[in-house]
């Protein structure tokens, strides 16, 4: 009962080799229906994220030649003569049923317990399904793999705690503001950073954005992405009654908020929380605007050291993810050596996958 995984991830190679491997939904279609055509495998699902691609194979006939025939598969279907050493990697069972796992539970990803992941593994595996591509072997061990990625999530702290920037900025604002569904975000300058925190305070309610910026052609072009309002960078002071949240990172080479211009600012808008995250190097924003009442100031060193101390949580919680994925594992192989031609559930039969 040989079941296989073939690709590369983001551990094993660049992004500029990931991308020459990296297959469309029309393309995995292809794929899936070739593997079969060709006799490479009776069974098949193809995940294809911008940090991993990956085959998941299975027969049922103990073929031991698998995984060299996915490894020439994936470099001939993508027109590449060979793969460079070491980037493309071939995982027997029961080590490919342990990896499928650690994918779907987000510990094997770049951001550690990330969750997005699983929701790309369930519409590779539905594409699959729908193709009629897997079989038994294969419907087992996702539908495991999805059962798995819910223990570790209900069981487990790994998927808990903010380990971005951005992300850390939400959780910032929800500590300080009952609420960010009342709450006005500026960002000043224009950086990647700090739209990535800007986006990231809309989607979780935060009212439109104001963006300033030196170049105003830049600044229109960022609101318009996030849905909000350009406002002239000598003018954004004119702004700052209305404004809740500051998201700062512009290249000046000085502080553009101190402390006493703060406070003059201050007077013209109450008591009101004031929430200054400052995500320039250097720093635009003076570090004593934080002794100032209902002001709070973070620097991009404090969030990364939040950040960083979620992670060390979570990296703190792998041992009790192996655990449990160790032991689900065997449990599956030991049903599907005891069964291997037990047909699982069809797809709208499966409950909790979608």
């Amino acid at each position: 009962m040989p079941i296989v995984v073939t690709g590369l991830s983001h551990h094993s190679s660049p992004v500029k080799l990931r991308e020459r491997f990296a297959f469309s939904d029309a393309q995995i279609a292809d794929a899936l229906g070739q593997l079969h055509e060709r006799g490479i495998a009776d069974e098949a699902a193809i995940l294809s994220t911008c940090n991993r691609v990956e085959i998941y194979a299975a027969t049922r006939d103990n073929n031991p030649a698998l995984g060299q025939a996915l490894r020439r598969f994936i470099c001939e279907f993508h027109g590449i003569d060979a793969a460079p050493e070491n980037a493309l990697y071939t995982h027997h069972d029961p080590q490919s049923v342990e990896h499928l796992f650690r994918v779907a539970c987000g510990i094997d990803s770049m951001v550690l317990g990330e969750t997005e992941i699983l929701g790309q593994l369930k519409l590779a595996y539905k594409l699959a399904h729908a193709r009629k591509a897997t079989g038994p072997l294969l419907n087992k061990t996702f539908q495991k793999a999805f059962n798995v990625a819910k223990l570790i999530r209900s069981e487990t702290q790994i998927q808990r705690g903010s380990i971005s920037v951005s992300s850390v900025a939400v959780e910032l604002a929800e500590s300080i503001f009952d609420s960010l569904k009342a709450q006005q975000v500026l960002v000043i300058g224009a950086g990647d950073t700090s739209e990535k925190a800007a986006r990231a305070l809309r989607s979780r309610g935060a009212q439109s954005i104001l963006v300033s910026n030196r170049s105003h052609d830049r600044a229109v072009a960022l609101a318009t992405e996030l849905d909000g309002r350009a406002i002239g960078y000598d003018t954004w002071e004119e702004e700052f009654q209305r404004v809740d949240i500051i998201i700062s990172s512009t290249a000046a080479p000085h502080y553009i908020l101190t402390r006493d211009k703060l406070d003059g600012l201050l007077r013209k808008r109450g008591h009101r929380p004031l929430l200054l995250i400052d995500i320039a190097v250097p720093r635009d924003i003076h570090p004593d605007c934080n002794q100032l009442e209902n002001v709070y100031v973070y620097n991009i060193d404090d969030l990364q050291t939040i950040a960083g101390q979620y992670l060390d949580q979570r990296k703190a919680e792998l041992e009790l993810c192996h655990r449990l994925i160790d032991a689900k594992r065997n449990e599956l192989l030991d049903n599907l050596n005891a069964h291997p031609d037990k047909t699982s559930l069809s797809l709208h039969e499966q409950p909790g996958i979608y």
